[in-house]
């Protein structure tokens, strides 16, 4: 029986994957996971900035569509709407016949819709393709996030997933920054420059499309569908790969082993009673969720170009600049506040950025109406409150993505996408699109009291329904449908919970040392969380004397720690004084 054809009978089987794929140091194989899959989330941004920076010029003569601010607002409801159907869509093809397939496929009409969008000539054919182009984003969300959380190791799985949703916004600052250049008339037409725009996000995708063909299936949709031999040679080549990136001996095999019932389909029936029978807060939290982000951002980010030229005159050549800006804070957000999901905590961070978000949207409606209230000051209040909303928005996905069963998981993003953007992701541009079409400051501010108060709502559902998910594997948060029991076992010894806190391996410099260290702290005060890898960087100092941080990371072997985790044991290691640092070089304290 071949694995590769998908031909294995099917049966009950014990596995340790998800323990093998959790317990992996970060390598190479994880950037490429990032650089091939999460970058879908700087397309989307490409293309609903295009929208928001060129909205002004479609609205101008000569522009080859002349749009008015209320069809810019409906070709952005067409488009959220074309993501939400292909969501669905090619959300449940996700979960039945795999993430590679689909994320494939998603991204091929994403690539095609684009090219004919920059041949738009007018408003019913500039929607249609919008509507195409939305359905491939739409199909990558559940395609792209699925596999994202079955590869990428428990411990940094937060972190990642909203550095990579934030990269959204990179995509936005590119479209806005590039806007300023295909916008400018002394060097495009009016009718030339903006179709170019929309050519140059075909041609990023098309180098996604390159990289995203090394990316394997994912591991733990094989197994649960009869292909385990698939799914051992997958994680064994990963394991091969990272043993002879560190060049260290054999990886620790994990103990832990759980039992599942092989399935080949599962149907949507049994699908939505998981989510509404056996996990109804869930559900009402992801929507909550969804609603919120999706109504705040969509209606902002695809009318602030219109908004910016019609409340304070700022030409449709000038409203990239302000855009690009508008990007990089939302960037910054998660970036910056994305380690505390995994170490403060999905609840408190959640509530935290959903709060100030909607206090912030509270006091943009407020501000609004005063006349000293200018461009500038739009812009500084609107940044600070998006610096911590986009965090808020990222954590969505994640959580979504985390708190159902792993046969449920795509389609479950796709329904909570669908439900949470179609509630919001077209009401809010429809509605903004007309609001600022009044040209009327008080009628403009209802839009900002109304985000406020859906982000408000979300905050709160939070609160209450919100799951402690940060470093538990994504089968401890919800056991898998065909799983036999809620526990796992050791090869040798009786069954026993999964762990809420399992030690992963963690290379240590030496020859061959292979020892054991959590991920990262769960708060703050955590530092012996970090105290193999802290004694690793004083035996290196104290062996080889004074270097480079650079250097030390080099041969601490810290690439394979993850994302942010050698900032953070340096820090810990200055803190508690056992090294010095001096600019960028380190040693031990003197005497």
């Amino acid at each position: 029986m071949s694995s590769e054809s998908g031909t294995e009978e099917l049966g009950r089987i014990r596995t340790r994957i998800p323990a093998r794929l959790d317990r992996l140091p970060w390598s190479r194989f994880h950037w490429m996971v990032v650089i091939g899959l999460g970058t879908v989330w700087i397309l989307d941004g490409l293309e609903v900035t295009l929208v928001g920076s060129i909205g002004s010029r479609l609205t101008e003569p000569g522009s080859g569509l002349a749009l008015g601010a209320s069809q810019i607002g409906t070709a952005a409801a067409i488009y959220v709407a074309g993501a939400v159907l292909g969501a669905l869509f090619f959300g449940q093809l996700t979960d039945r016949f795999g993430r590679k397939k689909l994320f494939l496929i998603t991204l091929a009409v994403y690539i095609t819709a684009t090219i004919a969008t920059a041949f738009s000539f007018s408003a019913w054919y500039f929607y249609l393709c919008r509507f195409f182009t939305g359905a491939g984003i739409g199909g990558e969300y559940s395609a792209i996030n699925s596999a994202i959380d079955e590869l990428i190791p428990a411990r940094v799985r937060g972190r990642v997933d909203l550095i990579i949703n934030g990269s959204y916004w990179l995509g936005a600052a590119a479209a806005a920054l590039g806007s300023i250049v295909l916008l400018d008339t002394a060097l495009f037409a009016a009718d030339v420059g903006w179709r170019l725009a929309f050519g140059l996000g075909a041609t990023f995708g098309v180098a996604i499309l390159i990289v995203r063909r090394h990316v394997p299936e994912s591991p733990r949709w094989l197994f649960i569908h009869g292909r385990e031999k698939e799914a051992d040679r997958i994680v064994s080549d990963i394991e091969r790969e990272v043993e002879r990136e560190t060049g260290r001996q054999s990886l620790e095999e994990p103990e832990e082993i759980i039992e599942v019932e092989q399935r080949k389909t599962i149907s949507l029936g049994e699908v939505a009673s998981t989510a509404f029978r056996k996990y109804p807060k869930r559900t009402a939290l992801g929507l909550a969720l969804f609603v919120g982000q999706a109504f705040l951002y969509n209606a902002i980010t695809f009318d602030l170009g219109t908004l910016l030229g019609t409340f304070y005159g700022v030409a449709s050549g000038t409203v990239p600049i302000f855009i690009a800006v508008y990007a990089l804070s939302n960037f910054a957000g998660p970036l910056v506040l994305g380690r505390l999901f995994d170490t403060v905590g999905r609840k408190p961070m959640i509530v935290l950025t959903y709060g100030i978000a909607a206090a912030g949207g509270l006091a943009l409606g407020l501000l609004f109406t005063q006349d000293g209230f200018d461009k500038y000051w739009f812009m500084a209040l609107l940044v600070t409150i998006f610096f911590f909303a986009s965090a808020g928005a990222s954590s969505a996905y994640l959580t979504v993505s985390e708190i159902f069963p792993m046969e449920t998981r795509a389609l479950a993003i796709a329904f909570f996408y669908a439900v949470g953007t179609g509630l919001g992701g077209i009401v809010g541009p429809l509605l903004f699109g007309h609001l600022i079409e009044t040209g009327d400051r008080s009628t403009m501010a209802i839009g900002f009291y109304l985000g406020a108060g859906i982000m408000l709502i979300g905050a709160l559902a939070e609160l209450i329904f919100g799951v402690k998910a940060e470093k538990q594997p994504l089968e401890q948060i919800a056991r898998p449908l065909t799983a036999t029991s809620d526990q796992v076992e050791a090869e040798s010894g009786p069954k026993r919970e999964l762990p809420r806190r399992r030690r992963t391996g963690r290379f240590r410099p030496g020859p061959g040392t292979l020892v054991m260290a959590r991920g990262y702290p769960l708060t703050a005060g955590d530092e012996v969380e970090a105290a193999v890898e802290v004694e690793a960087l004083v035996a290196i100092l104290a062996e080889q004397g004074e270097m480079s941080r650079e250097e030390l990371a080099r041969k601490a072997g810290a690439r394979q720690w993850g994302p942010g985790r050698f900032g953070y044991v340096l820090a810990q290691a200055v803190a508690g004084g056992r090294v010095v640092r001096s600019g960028r070089r380190v040693s031990l304290p003197s005497g």
